[in-house]
């Protein structure tokens, strides 16, 4: 392109050189071109402009200045004269229009001359240099200067005529209509008390977090008596307080409430308490609603940018959401990534059970096989057979057993009296407890892993005349002991909702089965219970009595002595079985530290008691003692193991080792 006419005499060599940096592109409705200068003086720049334009420039003397610009983007004339604006605000210089022509001067000097005066329906454009009269209806107009004073800059101007409730601003037109924005949200009709603010960008929750912070009074000086509550249902500021605070905060929220620049539509958002891979399809299914069609669209077009990704190294999600969309994930973070409370769950099981019987009976035995004498024998299975006496070594049952009669004569009788009285008693206590978050579902087993025979064969193996038996034996194995699985939910009032199931088996000392036989008592069920209340999940109360008389049909039945021929076991089994729950809620880190003491005092006592009545052939310094909470706390790892710590539990050091 061909410029020849020009305003100013410049050495031709010189233009033609800056005219060189700029591509030409024709269009059909008009010409564009591509400005790209570098470090070009800004006379030149001017010159440039004014042959594009079409426009008179008068360029005061003071207006120097080295000049980059790039672009890739061809632009009409009006463009252009935008883009030359923007580079004299940023060097410092204005634009005045006159009659007929336009005067570059300094920008101090542009609010003193003669420069536009706008209003709603004509606001500017860009970066000219305008001024504006702004009516205040309802806020006193000179209560705003020192608000608005931060957002004007130092070339600006902006005054207040209290006799009219008017402002006057001067500056460049794009800030200008900020202030109008800010203003015509400020000054509205408001009652004496309290003021609803509903914002656009922020969160509210985060807005009233920031100005109470600044808010608080330093000490020594009166609180203040404004009251800033957070509705987030509509995303709105309830203010507060006397008028004139109430304007000074509401200036300084709708500051704050502005769009932010976080450089395109990833971000990153750090989770405090919550598990970032957890909430991802909660997140994923949100942005498909929120937003409506849009948001909606967004997320279900394939190929679509929205994108919620967890980052379990740094516990943090990564969105790729546009500004709407992802204002309205990140609330749902904040509720979300809350700290849960813990609920500490003591369980009580207490059995006690007794076990009676009694036995009395008279057994027969006659052996004439060696003359030819009739051979009889009376033998009950309730009591221990009459003919284990006879067995070398004998085999004698439990109880008192009396033999009578003639056992090494030819002809061969006797009889055996049996007599036994048995008691057995238990008490079986356990206090298993458990920690665990809100929701969380948490288990603690305390047992052994048993072994049980499923299956059993062998075979035989060789050559020849020697054959080996090959043994194999099928195992299972189960955990026999103590179980507690608990899923706690804190409701609203302190009220605590369990999903309980708890199991106590033991293996049981008779043998009568083919295998182990293991006793098992488990409870299974969901309850109500106030913080801090006991209440019974369930028991067994068992009481149970059987009585065998065996006897030999018709000798039995005659009175008196048919006890000769009877043998009679009364047993009687009583089993009292309760469970017990107590939940407790951690509400803070106070009151864990309360119920950690507790527990780790309690045991320390029990080992420290342990070590003051002594050992057989061991000295007490022998005896592990857990270390006192501070010097546990304080204690370098690796912890130091005592002599006798063949479990490995933490031992006290060797200068602490005598703790009484």
């Amino acid at each position: 392109m061909r410029m020849e006419n020009s305003i100013m005499h410049k050495p031709r060599l010189g233009l033609v050189l800056a005219m060189a940096m700029i591509t030409s592109m024709v269009s059909a409705a008009e010409q564009k071109i591509t400005l790209n200068f570098v470090n070009a003086d800004i006379t030149t720049i001017i010159e440039a402009v004014s042959k594009q334009t079409g426009k008179n420039f008068i360029v005061d003397p003071r207006v120097k200045a080295k000049v980059t610009i790039i672009s890739q983007k061809p632009m009409n004339s009006a463009d252009i004269y935008q883009v030359f604006m923007s580079v004299l605000k940023v060097h410092g210089f204005a634009a005045v229009p006159g009659r007929g022509v336009i005067k570059i001067i300094p920008e101090a000097d542009a609010k003193q001359d003669a420069i536009d005066t706008v209003s709603n329906r004509h606001p500017g454009i860009g970066d000219e240099i305008v001024t504006r009269v702004i009516e205040v209806k309802y806020v006193d107009a000179a209560q705003l200067v020192p608000i608005l004073r931060p957002l004007v800059p130092q070339r600006g101007h902006l005054a207040a005529y209290p006799a009219s409730n008017i402002l006057l601003i001067s500056d460049s037109a794009d800030n200008v209509s900020r202030l109008v924005s800010i203003i015509e949200r400020i000054d509205q009709a408001t009652g004496d008390d309290v003021e609803v603010m509903p914002l656009r960008h922020a969160i509210a929750s985060d807005i009233v977090r920031i100005v109470t912070q600044l808010d608080t009074p330093e000490p020594g000086k009166p609180k203040s008596d404004n009251k800033l509550i957070a509705d987030d249902r509509t995303n709105s500021i309830l203010l507060g307080g006397d008028k004139s605070s109430r304007l000074r905060l509401r200036a300084l929220i709708l500051h704050l409430d502005t769009p932010m620049d976080i450089g395109g539509d990833t971000h990153v958002v750090y989770l405090r308490n919550a598990v970032a891979k957890d909430l991802v399809p909660v997140l994923t299914g949100v942005s498909q609603s929120v937003g409506g069609t849009k948001g909606a669209a967004a997320a279900a077009t394939p190929g679509s940018k929205m994108t919620i990704q967890a980052d379990e190294n740094t516990n943090s999600l990564v969105i790729n959401a546009p500004p709407d969309v992802f204002r309205s994930l990140r609330g749902v973070i904040q509720k979300l990534d809350i700290r849960r409370a813990q609920v500490l769950v003591e369980a009580v099981i207490a059995e006690v059970s007794q076990n009676a019987s009694r036995e009395l009976g008279i057994q027969w035995a006659a052996d004439g096989s060696s003359t030819k004498n009739p051979v009889g024998i009376v033998n009950f299975t309730a009591g221990g057979s009459i003919t284990g006496l006879l067995a070398s070594p004998p085999s004698i049952a439990d109880g008192l057993n009396l033999a009578i009669g003639d056992l090494t004569g030819a002809n061969k009788i006797g009889a055996l009296v049996r007599a036994l009285s048995a008691d057995a008693g238990t008490n079986i206590l356990s206090t298993p407890s458990l920690v665990t978050m809100d929701n969380h579902e948490a288990e603690i087993v305390v047992g052994q892993n048993v072994p049980f025979i499923t299956g059993q064969y062998s075979s035989t193996g060789g050559s020849g005349s020697s054959t080996v038996a090959n043994p194999f034996n099928t195992v299972q194995r189960q955990d026999v002991g103590l179980s507690l699985k608990i899923k706690p939910q804190i409701n609203e009032g302190d009220t605590v909702k369990l999903d309980v199931a708890q199991e106590v088996s033991s293996i049981a000392t008779s043998s009568v089965g083919v295998d182990l036989i293991t006793n098992k008592r488990s409870i299974k069920t969901s309850v109500m219970v106030e913080d801090g209340q006991v209440l019974v999940l369930g028991g067994l109360i068992e009481d149970n009595l059987s009585e065998v008389e065996q006897r030999v049909p018709g000798l039995g039945d005659i009175p008196i002595l048919g006890w000769l021929f009877r043998y009679k076991k009364t047993t009687k089994v009583k089993t009292n079985l309760m469970v017990f729950l107590n939940p407790t809620i951690l509400k803070d880190p106070a009151l864990v530290a309360k119920y950690t003491d507790d527990k780790y005092t309690f045991m320390r006592k029990h080992q420290i008691a342990m070590r003051e009545r002594g050992l057989t052939m061991m000295s007490n310094s022998e005896v592990p003692v857990m270390p006192e909470i501070p010097n546990f706390i304080n204690l370098p790892p690796p912890y130091t193991e005592g002599k006798g710590n063949a479990g490995g539990a933490l031992a006290v050091p060797p200068q602490q080792e005598d703790v009484r």
